[in-house]
């Protein structure tokens, strides 16, 4: 594995098609964080959150920037852009054959309804042994321990989270504590692979523009996040240098 620090965090240089392996053989058991350019600002203001993602199992390079960091630094062999939807497209499209268990976990139940039914559609046999929204508000022991037993209970493999940065990343963590699976911190991957949420253009993404996109579609809830987060996020990495770490065996 190659790996690579920014602004503090370590960022592993997968590709979607190798993360997904990862996932599906369960060598990520744990904690797998998808780190863009927004979770990196928080990690820069926050040294307990940046502590906590590198603490993780992966953190994977879901924004543009943070390739573009690898291909400078060399790591060009693997490093691409690995987003909560196409991560969690190519598992599940990957773990029909090998048996893989799945679990939903988080926004509401309209969107959690429309995740499984739209997933059920688009990979016929995957195995969806749970999904439920939880309640809105900060999560306690004893919540994280009844949902560690619900997981365990169904005989789960992987569990999707999607609560939001940086909530969710904290609850994954949390959650990797508890129980031998894999927990994966995915966002928006649950608007926009159920339909709730457009997503942006192919091209914007390949391309870096995503944000722009998603600032537009929803400028009063995003604005804050992208104009101060990315902001942080060039001011932190010109502050400390990023720089490739040596390979794991």
């Amino acid at each position: 594995m190659r790996s690579f620090l920014s602004c503090g965090v370590r960022i592993d240089a997968f590709d979607v098609a190798s993360a997904a392996e990862a996932v599906v053989t369960g060598e990520a058991r744990g904690a797998v964080h998808l780190c863009n350019a927004y979770t990196l600002s928080l990690a820069a203001r926050d040294d307990r959150f940046a502590t906590m993602l590198c603490d993780g199992r992966l953190n994977l390079p879901d924004g543009m920037p943070l390739v573009w960091i690898a291909r400078w630094l060399g790591l060009t062999k693997r490093a691409e852009r690995v987003s909560g939807t196409g991560l969690m497209e190519a598992v599940c499209a990957a773990g029909v054959e090998r048996g893989v268990r799945h679990y939903l976990f988080g926004s509401t139940p309209e969107v959690v309804a429309g995740l499984r039914a739209e997933l059920e559609r688009r990979f016929p046999g995957m195995s969806i042994v749970g999904a439920e929204s939880p309640p809105f508000g900060e999560f306690d022991g004893a919540a994280l321990d009844a949902a560690t037993a619900r997981f365990a209970a169904v005989d789960a493999d992987v569990v999707w989270v999607g609560l939001g940065t940086p909530k969710q990343d904290l609850v994954v963590s949390e959650l990797a504590t508890r129980g031998d699976l894999t927990f994966v911190a995915v966002g928006a991957a649950f608007d926009f692979i159920g339909g709730s949420k457009p997503m942006a253009p192919r091209a914007m993404g390949e391309h870096g523009f995503e944000w722009l996109y998603r600032l537009a579609t929803e400028p009063r809830r995003l604005w804050r996040r992208y104009l101060v987060g990315n902001s942080v996020f060039v001011a932190a990495n010109l502050r400390r240098r990023p720089r490739a770490l040596d390979p794991v065996p």
